[in-house]
């Protein structure tokens, strides 16, 4: 029981650390998703 106490935090603080990561880098990814629509709908 314990084993699974221990995997339930890690597991929480690496998601609040892929937000955190997620929302720091929002503004690259909105730059890479208007870059790819543009290429798509150039063609």
């Amino acid at each position: 029981m314990e084993l699974f106490l221990i995997l339930k935090i890690v597991f929480i603080i690496g998601a609040v650390a892929a937000l955190y990561a997620v929302a720091r880098n929002l503004d690259i990814i909105k730059i890479i998703l208007i870059y790819w629509k543009d290429l798509i709908l150039k063609k």
